[in-house]
């Protein structure tokens, strides 16, 4: 990286710290809870470590449940919800089952929540601030959740096919999706940064595997010896949904910038984690947030505070939900 570059980065660092000293939208306020429900975030983060310590992997399902809660309808918990007789939620939408986990998790909150202080703490709240502890569990940096939102009542599979962006995705139509959700395509890709932890199923990458398209089965673009390998963890034909494969194999557990390594030496495990190479533009801010990892994880707290904000009801708007799963009658 040359001197130039090296200005660069740094002035931008720069400016990501004087950002993250302004203060919050008005819809939203650091402490929201302070007088109201004080030990509700220690409550959360407390279910969070004691679910973490026995399976370290559940950090990355609730980073990946608040994406996509964040994704349909904006962060207002309709993720959580359950399915009825006559509808069939987000939760058990084909991006989101089976591969969605950590509910019980947001449950146990709750539980403890509303016998701490009855009606007073979101399950969208909750499920921010279990985010929040589950990037830091996992070496990430710590950060503050600006809370206050309210619980929507509507949670449709169909808007989640329509709204959660699919792992074969190319740079364009993710530029596109998170453009539209107010994300630039920088964020994007600092967001896309959370596959340095957690899994995925075959279902999701096989098609670069064995289908690739008309002319060539394996996708050209990633790596010979890592396709290798994950055929054999991902045999042709397979339907075990038991079978799942880390986005990172070599620090699956660990917030860092490896994913970006990854990406650089065509380790990308999705056709939407490679495509971050696709221009110039987009390769150089895969090297920086490769290289430079406090910068990296600087970012990520602020995009990922941003993806929180998105289409949040607050003041009298939805509800707080009693039971995370269920709306109110």
């Amino acid at each position: 990286m040359d001197l130039r570059k090296v200005i660069n980065v740094f002035l931008a660092f720069v400016a990501i710290i004087l950002s993250s000293c302004a203060t919050s939208n008005a819809q939203l306020q650091v402490g929201f809870y302070n007088r109201s429900c004080p030990l509700a975030e220690s409550i959360v983060k407390e279910e969070v470590l004691k679910a973490l310590y026995d399976d370290p992997g559940l950090a990355a399902g609730l980073v990946r449940l608040h994406f996509h809660d964040a994704f349909v309808r904006g962060a207002d918990g309709s993720v959580l919800i359950d399915s009825t007789s006559n509808n069939t939620a987000e939760k058990d939408a084909p991006p989101n089952n089976p591969s969605l986990r950590g509910f019980e998790i947001i449950d146990a909150a709750k539980s403890r929540l509303e016998t701490e202080c009855k009606g007073i703490v979101s399950c969208a709240d909750i499920l921010a601030f279990a985010a929040r502890d589950s990037v830091l569990y996992s070496m990430g940096l710590p950060y503050a959740v600006p809370s206050g939102r309210r619980d929507g009542r509507v949670s449709l599979a169909s808007e989640a096919m329509s709204n959660l962006p699919p792992p074969f995705f190319n740079i364009t139509q993710l530029t596109q999706i998170f453009n539209g959700k107010g994300l630039s395509q920088e964020e994007m890709i600092t967001l896309s940064g959370a596959h340095t932890i957690g899994r995925s199923h075959c279902s999701s990458f096989s098609n670069r595997l064995y289908n690739f398209n008309s002319i060539v089965s394996q996708d050209p673009s990633l790596d010979p010896s890592y396709a290798e390998q994950l055929k054999t963890q991902c045999p042709n034909g397979s339907t075990n949904a038991s079978i799942v494969v880390p986005m990172d194999p070599n620090t699956p557990t660990k917030f860092d910038s490896n994913y970006y390594k990854l990406i650089l030496a065509n380790r990308g495990l999705f056709t939407s984690d490679q495509t971050l190479m696709s221009t110039p533009e987009t390769k150089k801010q895969v090297q920086v947030n490769a290289y430079v990892p406090l910068y990296f994880q600087l970012k990520f707290r602020d995009a990922f505070v941003k993806l929180g904000k998105i289409g949040v009801l607050t003041g009298n708007q939805g509800e707080i939900r009693i039971n995370c799963r269920v709306i109110n009658s």
